[in-house]
């Protein structure tokens, strides 16, 4: 019987989220709570990197978690960054973030039309004059770096953010279900809890590759989202409950 879940999301902003609907049907209670935050480098740690923004003529965003801390940073850095500077954004919603920032013209920012890497870079690879920055987190993949060279495109990549630890609850135990949604929060929750399979707590998780980080450490998930059945993690748990709970 499932009564506890632990999720690591932030709470959810819409009155009408359906996990609030689960709550409600099935008599159980959720917890919001996110496993990893967001922190910025600090001035001197980017220093550290030797990397010159401004020999640069333009930026690639590939969350906005790059664009805060990359804005943040050139101010920190005391670093004007022209008004000629280019952006390219992995999708149309982070491009326009960008405007957060910037004022927004459509001849120097760029995104690509399907959210992905590839075709990012299909994007860039028409404008092989100009020399990428890359912010990053400090986990990353060899993605970026590979395909861009494989283009032969001048291009930096530098770290500007790191994912850290969130304060966890301390009783993990208090919770029959935790559902991680990246391997990074899975990777947090086996280093706060690595008895966490021998207290009863089940594990739920979302995304391939936080399935993968699951499965490689020998676990199995009793439920994963997205499935054929149920394309998000609501309705993924709503066909758990069904059963678990009858």
């Amino acid at each position: 019987m499932i009564k506890k879940i632990l999720i690591s999301q932030p709470y959810p902003t819409s009155e009408k989220s359906p996990y609030f609907d689960i709550e409600k049907k099935y008599g159980i209670e959720i917890i919001f709570h996110p496993f990893i935050k967001v922190e910025g480098l600090s001035a001197k740690e980017f220093r550290q990197q030797k990397v010159q923004i401004l020999d640069h003529t333009a930026i690639v965003f590939t969350s906005r978690h790059a664009i805060d801390h990359f804005f943040t940073l050139c101010k920190e850095l005391r670093v004007n960054v022209p008004e000629d500077m280019k952006y390219f954004g992995l999708s149309e919603t982070i491009a326009l973030y960008i405007q957060k920032y910037v004022q927004y013209r459509k001849r120097k920012v760029f995104f690509s039309q399907t959210g992905k890497w590839p075709d990012l870079v299909q994007v860039m690879a028409k404008h092989k004059t100009e020399k990428y920055l890359i912010p990053q987190s400090s986990v990353h993949t060899n993605e970026v770096e590979e395909t861009l060279n494989a283009k032969k495109l001048n291009h930096t990549e530098c770290v500007m953010y790191r994912t850290v630890s969130n304060d966890l609850p301390k009783a993990i135990e208090d919770y029959d279900l935790v559902i991680p949604f990246t391997p990074s929060g899975f990777e947090i929750l086996c280093e706060n809890y690595p008895d966490f399979r021998e207290k009863g707590v089940k594990l739920g998780c979302f995304g391939r590759s936080t399935l993968k980080a699951i499965t490689d450490s020998g676990y199995e998930p009793a439920v994963a989202a997205p499935s054929p059945e149920a394309p998000s993690m609501p309705a993924c748990l709503e066909l758990y409950l069904e059963k678990e709970n009858k």
